[in-house]
């Protein structure tokens, strides 16, 4: 019997109905199913509740209904599980999902049969250390941003790759991506698309203040050294664009790959690239 994890983001208008709607379709089918404790209750199913820590450690998946800021969300929760994670994509772009909630069943039904594939995608780690001081470790799937505030004037980053001078960026900051984050912020930012099988990390200035700054691809292996510096204080550190932290000047950021990946399940059908056709066609027809 399948152990199914269901977590939904409760501020997606649809997000009720398209549960509901997989809960029973699981169900239906002899499936187990663990209900993330915030929605459980909106479907009358209290009994089947639980923590996101408790649906990592009961089940043998994860449906994770929402849009890729949830799934981001999710996947940082549950960094070390190696839970295979399906996006259903109740959002607008849904990047990283694979699933619709007008192909529910078809979804259910590829997932009890085991028609899937397993992408295992790259996460990040990053520490902050301010006079020598660790203030904390933090993970990402996505990228981890250094940016300046939204009035304040340029800010510089020098990069260090493994203690060895790489070069100093002036201008609102940088990104660091995993391949996976190629196709978000470091993308608008004019940064590379990068397959997900890639063993690399990315680096992207922001706007620079230079004609030859340019997006870097580095090793996967060496460890990623930014050292901020301003004439103000209104700099930030972001995780996956989604929190971050106050940035003063002198602040070190080590950024390497993490110890853990995050499982996304993919169809056996399409791929990265029909991917990339379909869901950025806007820009590129």
């Amino acid at each position: 019997m399948k152990k199914i994890g269901i977590i939904a983001n409760k501020g997606k208008p649809e997000a009720r109905i398209v549960a509901r709607e997989l809960l029973y379709l699981l169900e239906d089918r002899g499936a187990e199913v663990f209900l993330d404790e915030h929605i459980a209750s909106d479907l009358g199913r209290a009994e089947l509740g639980t923590t996101v820590e408790g649906i990592g450690k009961q089940a043998d998946l994860v449906c994770v209904l929402g849009g890729d800021g949830t799934l981001l969300g999710i996947a940082r929760q549950l960094a070390g599980r190696s839970l295979p994670v399906l996006g259903i994509n109740l959002g607008t772009l849904g990047f990283l999902s694979e699933a619709e909630p007008e192909n529910l069943q078809h979804a259910v039904d590829n997932l009890l049969l085991g028609k899937y594939d397993i992408e295992e995608r790259t996460m990040l780690e990053a520490t902050l250390v301010r006079k020598e001081v660790s203030l904390g470790t933090y993970t990402a799937m996505n990228d981890i941003g250094i940016a300046k505030g939204s009035f304040c004037r340029i800010i510089q980053c020098a990069v260090y790759l493994d203690n060895a001078y790489v070069a100093t960026f002036s201008g609102d900051g940088v990104i660091v991506s995993t391949p996976t984050g190629s196709t978000a912020y470091s993308l608008s930012a004019g940064g590379p698309i990068v397959a997900p099988n890639v063993d690399m990390l990315l680096l992207t200035p922001v706007a620079p203040h230079s004609l030859t700054a340019r997006p870097m691809v580095l090793s996967g292996n060496e460890v990623i050294r930014i050292e901020v510096d301003a004439v103000h204080q209104e700099m930030g550190l972001s995780i996956d664009g989604q929190f971050g932290y106050r940035l003063e000047g002198g602040d070190q950021i080590f950024i390497k790959k993490s110890p853990y990946v995050t499982p996304l399940i993919k169809w056996k059908t399409g791929g990265f690239f029909e991917a990339i056709r379909t869901k950025l066609q806007g820009e590129w027809e």
